[in-house]
């Protein structure tokens, strides 16, 4: 028998000018990816978006099991966020990945945020155990291994990559007094096989994050990443897992970080900062002689400045300038200024 249960969401309106190269995705929210596709040459594009909107649903069995599901239109359908049970110290399904923290994160309006927040910063199925600050998963596994496509002349992924194991994370989440504090560590597998030659390693990854309430008004926040051969949680980083010299798997390391600060103006008004940046080591795959690697992208990283308010209660308006750049391997570089608008009503 159902105890409790509760609709909610928010109904969100993204607008955008980049004032260089176009790299706005479906909600209008930067790109990295768009970034070092983009024709540099042609400056000025506006766009607008709802996708962002969300619903959700909760409810709570009289036995003490609660289901959530959730999702949203990014992408132009409707998108599958949150959908899982949980019942005292398990949660089963899909959810935040437990490799993941927003006690570092910096109030952002873009979508996609900053390079270098903790962890992978999306969700994932799993199955978790948490234990006070402590919490220990099983996960789908995220990632793959490069390869490089000669008849298209670009970046690819190896098709005969393969997951034979979960992967698996813990991660310890508390506060102490105007101190917020989360680190955590990831281990997985990277194998392939494509019937005649097959090869696999560990990947790991950890990171670290903190929050400090310097005064009433004043947080300061950061984090610091690291991953080899677990390179989809450094957030934002664009790099495989691994590579194939040969027949063997070579492992790629990245690392990144971002910090930030928040101001209250009170009466619901907020400015807020925020800087992040990852960078991928290729120097092996160079040295190796991969083909395309002068092409990959190297080091991504992005500022925001923004400035949110609320007009009334449960709406949220907020303007915010962003400055994105990427490069590769081989130096090249682009980069781009844009400016976001959001509207948000949370019911």
């Amino acid at each position: 028998m159902l105890r409790d249960t509760s609709l909610y969401g928010y109904v969100r309106m993204n607008a955008s000018y980049d004032m260089d190269a176009d790299i706005a995705d479906s909600s209008q929210s930067g790109s990295f990816g768009n970034l070092a596709s983009s024709n540099d040459e042609i400056d000025g594009h506006f766009g607008a978006s709802a996708q962002q909107s969300r619903f959700g649903f909760t409810a709570t069995h009289s036995e003490g099991v609660k289901v959530n599901v959730e999702g949203d239109f990014y992408g132009g359908d409707f998108r599958l966020r949150h959908a899982y049970g949980q019942y005292e110290n398990w949660l089963i399904g899909q959810t935040w990945s437990n490799y993941n923290s927003f006690v570092g994160n910096t109030s952002v309006l873009d979508f996609t945020g900053q390079a270098g927040w903790a962890g992978y910063q999306l969700r994932s199925v799993q199955a978790r155990y948490t234990s006070g600050p402590f919490s220990f998963s099983v996960e789908e596994n995220k990632g793959s291994i490069y390869a490089w496509d000669a008849a298209e002349s670009e970046r690819s992924t190896l098709s005969s990559a393969k997951d034979s194991m979960p992967t698996f994370t813990v991660r310890m989440e508390d506060s102490a007094g105007a101190v917020s504090y989360s680190a955590a560590a990831l281990m997985k597998q990277v194998s392939y096989d494509d019937g005649s030659d097959d090869d696999s390693a560990i990947g790991f990854a950890a990171f670290g994050a903190l929050k400090f309430q310097l005064t009433d008004m004043v947080t300061v926040q950061g984090a610091l990443n690291y991953g080899n051969g677990a390179n989809s949680y450094v957030y934002l980083s664009g790099a495989n897992d691994a590579y194939l010299d040969g027949d063997s798997l070579e492992t790629i390391t990245t690392y990144g970080g971002s910090i930030g600060a928040g101001i209250s103006l009170g009466g619901g008004r907020s400015i807020n900062l925020g800087y992040g940046m990852t960078k991928a080591d290729w120097d092996d795959a160079e040295d190796d002689n991969i083909a395309g690697v002068a092409n990959a992208q190297e080091t991504n990283q992005n500022v925001f400045l923004n400035y949110q308010w609320t007009p009334v209660k449960n709406t949220m308006m907020g303007v915010e300038y962003g400055y994105w750049d990427t490069e590769n391997v081989d130096g090249d570089s682009k980069d781009a200024n844009r400016i976001m608008f959001a509207a948000q009503y949370n019911f």
